[in-house]
């Protein structure tokens, strides 16, 4: 397996737990009977929940483009050092998004965000050329 599909692997597992971490935040504030109920109105997570939701959604949108980035670059046989140590720099930003979105770092959270996308931009190009 390529370095960059064990990364997509890993920044699945991170989407699981970052998916734990939001339900329990979430079920603790809303509580059991809104967490098992039909939800018919959409609960206001607010806090560290809210947060956690947020940073969810936004690392469900990074990978889909870095899942395209390592489809691309995968199954292009335009896997390099470059390309590996791009999939890295991803990961890594992805796993400090999560605290600097928690604690609101700024302007770090969208500094970390930005060296991810480039990262993953990076690995779209150099599978193009």
């Amino acid at each position: 397996m390529t370095t960059e599909l064990t990364v997509l692997a890993l920044a699945g597992l991170l989407q699981a737990v970052q998916f734990a971490a939001f339900s329990v935040a979430a079920n603790m504030q809303v509580g059991p009977k809104v967490a098992m109920g039909p939800r018919d109105e959409t609960p206001k997570l607010t806090g560290t929940a809210g947060r956690l939701q947020r940073a969810l959604a936004n690392h469900f949108e990074g990978l889909v483009l870095f899942t395209l980035a390592v489809v691309v670059v995968t199954l292009g046989g335009q896997a390099s050092g470059l390309t590996a140590a791009c999939a890295w720099i991803y990961l890594l930003a992805r796993i400090l998004y999560v605290p600097a979105y928690i604690l609101g770092w700024m302007p770090w959270r969208s500094v970390i965000w930005g060296v991810g996308f480039a990262a993953t931009m990076v690995m779209i190009i150099a599978a193009l050329i």
